[in-house]
């Protein structure tokens, strides 16, 4: 009898045990479960709370990275003629081009202040003193330096103009780019290779693969590309769309270079303008104008600064036939002593330029940013 109750005290035992472990188990299921819901709904919330801030930062105004003005600047070829050799002129032109280049220049206008009417970058240099060969010297050197080095063979054939401008420094500008540089644009010449009607081109654009373009162009052609975002890596070239010259600047906001422009005189840097509109804002560079100190620049799209040569504005005023003034000032909105005080009687044209872009760039920025939210404003009430 007592083994018999000894045994089913046993039994109630196990099965106390039995279902305290099911008990047990089913919290661990319920909380392992509770957990799981808990997790889910914040991964949720999480998912939701990005949706949201997408949907936000999409119509949030995208920020405009590009630059819409232009900034242009003028000077006389016959600087040239003021240094005494070869080698030493071809440097100036340098040193005006790394200038320029410095300070984000778009067009550079080279203007025949002594009546040579030179308006050709084609023929020979034929010596130092050859009259209207400066101005072609001039714009021929600042020409092939804006040049990406990788293209310069197809467009600059050996010139005396350039025989000493291999040892120039270089521009180093964004659109010099290296052969394994990434860069979303790239300058480039389109290569005379045969491909079906409606295939696009091939250009070369410096990099190890050549880079095919939506566009059937002439061969020889210089083009700026915009490489797609996506490339095959297998594939034995890469894909691009040809966009204007000015797109780098205008939507990405990057330097891409300036255009070299010859005017026969000083007018016609006013009357060739290559804008619809002309320049809405001219500046004369002269000891005798108001100090740069005391200026205001009125909002403006495309700007001129003009610089005279060794005798001034007044010299390319008085060889202009189209000019009746005697006066520069009355040429320019704004007539501006971008050197107050200076200590020598004279300073030379390349160093006025970098006096005068320094003196004149925290007020163009001004301008710039005065413009901009005054189109926003009018944006807002329309």
């Amino acid at each position: 009898m007592a083994d018999k109750r000894g045994v089913k005290r046993l039994g109630k035992r196990d099965d106390q045990k039995m279902d305290w472990h099911r008990s047990k188990q089913g919290k661990k299921e319920e909380k392992k479960k509770w957990k799981e819901m808990k997790l889910l709904k914040k991964l949720e919330k999480r998912r939701m709370r990005e949706i949201m801030e997408k949907q936000k930062e999409e119509e949030k105004p995208k920020e405009d990275k590009g630059r819409c003005y232009t900034l242009s600047v003028a000077l006389p070829g016959s600087i040239l003629n003021n240094a005494q050799s070869a080698e030493l002129r071809t440097y100036l032109a340098g040193q005006i081009a790394r200038a320029c280049a410095i300070f984000s220049v778009d067009e550079i206008v080279v203007y025949d202040e002594q009546g040579e009417d030179s308006k050709t970058v084609e023929g020979e240099f034929e010596g130092l003193k050859t009259r209207g060969q400066a101005c072609v010297q001039l714009a021929r050197i600042l020409q092939y330096l804006e040049c990406p080095q990788y293209l310069r063979k197809s467009f600059f054939p050996k010139h005396q103009d350039l025989q000493f401008a291999g040892l120039l420094n270089p521009l180093d500008s964004p659109h010099h780019v290296r052969i394994d540089e990434e860069s979303d644009y790239r300058e480039g010449v389109v290569l005379a290779r045969p491909v079906k009607p409606g295939q696009g081109s091939f250009v070369n654009c410096g990099m190890r693969k050549e880079v095919k373009i939506d566009k059937q162009l002439e061969a020889g052609l210089r083009v700026t590309v915009k490489l797609d975002g996506q490339q095959n890596p297998d594939s034995k070239t890469q894909k691009g769309t040809v966009v204007s010259s000015h797109h780098p600047r205008t939507v990405s906001g990057l330097y891409w270079g300036y255009t070299v422009r010859l005017a026969s005189c000083l007018s016609a840097v006013f009357a060739e303008s290559p804008f619809k509109d002309g320049y809405d804002l001219s500046i004369g560079t002269s000891e005798r104008g108001t100090s740069v100190d005391q200026a205001a620049f009125p909002s403006f799209r495309h700007a001129l600064i003009v610089f005279g040569g060794l005798q001034g504005l007044e010299a390319g005023v008085d060889t202009d036939p189209n000019l009746e003034v005697t006066d520069p000032s009355t040429l320019f909105d704004l007539y501006l002593n971008t050197c107050p005080g200076q200590g020598s009687r004279t300073i030379r044209t390349e160093e006025a330029i970098l006096i005068s872009l320094s003196a004149l760039r925290p007020r163009i920025v001004e301008a710039v940013k005065k413009g901009g939210d005054s189109d926003l404003k009018e944006g807002s009430k329309s």
